[in-house]
This record gives C-alpha cells, structure tokens and sequence, in this order.
C-alpha cells in the first residue's frame, strides 16, 4: 500500500510562506502526476497545483504567480512552496499520487490569519 505524508502546514501570517512537503513511500517514477488538493471548510476540494513526471506543472488560478509545484525524484517527495499567502488560502492541504491507482495523504491544516 503506498503511503504519501504531508507535512510543512502551519500557521502564517497573511504575506507569509510556507513550504509543504509529499513523502511517498515509494518511487515517485510510478505516479504519471502528483498534485496538491485543498478543501477549505465549506466549500469543494480543488486543485492547487500538480506535476507529471515529465515534469509539466498545472496550477489552480487562484494560486498561480504565488505557489510553485516540483518534485525531487531521488527523495520520493513533491514539494509546494507558497508564497504571498492569504487568508483565503486557509485549508487542508492533500497530496495526490496518481499512477494504476489513486492515493491520497491525510492532509496538513494551513492557516492563514493575524
């Protein structure tokens, strides 16, 4: 059973930056995307941002110019580097690993307030 772990989430002030970090269990190589969903309370899950394996990356538009997706292959780990945070931006933060099957994390809570 593949496992990804989230971590990096927090609590930031508007402005700020967070790292968050995906550790998949196994080689990365097998997913053909990897990608950052959030869900804030009340409202739908959606695309933040995502990563083929060739390395072509897709944002979500309220992100984009702010957020940056990579990956590092040899750690088995994808990255979401968040910047200008907002309060809007508050959510759960889920990695996906897409490959023969669907994975998910368990989340880490990103919290945006003064």
């Amino acid at each position: 059973q593949v496992q990804l772990v989230e971590s990096g989430g927090g609590l930031v002030q508007p402005g700020g930056s967070l790292r968050l970090s995906c550790a998949a269990s196994e080689s990365i190589f097998s997913f053909y995307s990897m990608g950052w969903y959030r869900r804030a309370p009340g409202k739908q899950r959606e695309l933040v941002a995502s990563i083929s394996s060739g390395g072509n990356t897709n944002y979500g538009n309220s992100v984009k110019g702010r957020f940056t997706v990579s990956r590092d292959n040899a750690k088995n780990t994808v990255y979401l580097q968040m910047n200008s945070l907002k309060p809007e931006d508050t959510a759960v933060y889920y990695c996906r690993g897409l490959g023969r099957d669907d994975h998910w994390g368990q989340g880490t809570q990103v919290t945006v307030s003064s």
